[in-house]
């Protein structure tokens, strides 16, 4: 069973500016609670027990969320209010560990999934979750990233996760070639190959890598073997490549949808879907929205 996650957020966020300009992105809220939370409850929510921040000297804020806060604790119990200091205290449950590592330099994705190796070693398999992406599962038996983990379990080869996308759009993403048939959703297929960024005719399918990964460890030495790529940084995708190559890479095709909340329309839309069934907040917030769309 995969207990540990990497989850990349050392990044500056300039897709969110200005609102990432003094606090970090992954900070920035959806209804009442930062973006990084869901990611951690949905690694949470799959088995993950230990949370590795690759993270940031200006991320503070991040770490700070996901620490015990003392004096506030305190002031919330003496004041009673109990509902509210128990939600603070399941943040992080008693048995999830937070660890954060530096990544001293914006050398891609690679290289700061390559950060984490002291704390993942070589030997354990892992799950990759970038905070930019939120994975709803909603009214779902299991999450994706939970499937995700079967299927590697039961094959031994990596997965990455993919989502149709619309044709027009598959010119903004890593496009998967699967071998044989597409599979279903709930599905992974062997893959032969990624190819980034495609033009709508030469794209092998319209299958996108949206942002989770379950890996093995030897993946760390392939990422310490990659050469630098596009921009001097060291891409994830080439070391994923030459695992294809050696072992054999598989997609899975999600049930849910995502998210992309490092776009402001992404996470537009990730408000209006969380918000509109939120327990407390849920049945007002539609009432907003039918209230709006009258005015028109």
């Amino acid at each position: 069973m995969i207990r540990k996650a990497v989850l990349p957020v050392a990044g500056f966020g300039t897709r969110c500016l200005p609102a990432s300009k003094a606090i970090p992105k992954e900070m920035i809220t959806i209804v009442d609670r930062p973006v990084i939370q869901y990611v951690v409850e949905e690694a949470v929510a799959a088995g993950i027990r230990d949370i590795i921040l690759v993270t940031h000297g200006s991320k503070g804020a991040i770490e700070n969320h996901f620490d015990k806060n003392f004096e506030l604790e305190a002031s919330l119990e003496a004041k009673g209010k109990y509902d509210l200091l128990a939600e603070l205290r399941s943040i992080v449950p008693a048995s999830v560990n937070i660890i954060s590592v530096r990544q001293p330099e914006p050398l891609g994705l690679g290289h700061a999934v390559l950060c984490a190796r002291p704390v993942i070693g070589d030997a354990s398999p892992f799950a990759v979750l970038l905070p930019d992406v939120l994975v709803d599962n909603r009214d779902q038996p299991r999450t994706d990233l939970a499937g995700m983990i079967a299927s590697f379990d039961a094959t031994g080869r990596a997965q990455l996760m993919v989502e149709q996308v619309a044709a027009e759009d598959v010119s903004k993403y890593g496009i998967v070639a699967p071998r044989g048939e597409e599979p279903q959703a709930g599905e992974c297929c062997a893959l032969d190959g990624v190819v980034e960024k495609p033009d709508t005719v030469s794209a092998p399918s319209r299958l996108a890598v949206i942002g989770r990964y379950i890996l093995p460890g030897e993946i760390f030495t392939l990422l310490a073997e990659t050469p630098p790529g596009a921009g001097g940084e060291i891409q994830l995708t080439d070391a994923i490549e030459t695992l294809r190559q050696q072992k054999g890479v598989d997609a899975w095709r999600m049930t849910g949808h995502t998210h992309d909340c490092g776009h402001q329309l992404g996470y537009l839309e990730a408000t209006l879907a969380y918000a509109s069934r939120h327990p407390r907040f849920g049945q007002e917030f539609r009432a907003l929205l039918t209230r709006y769309a009258a005015e028109g």
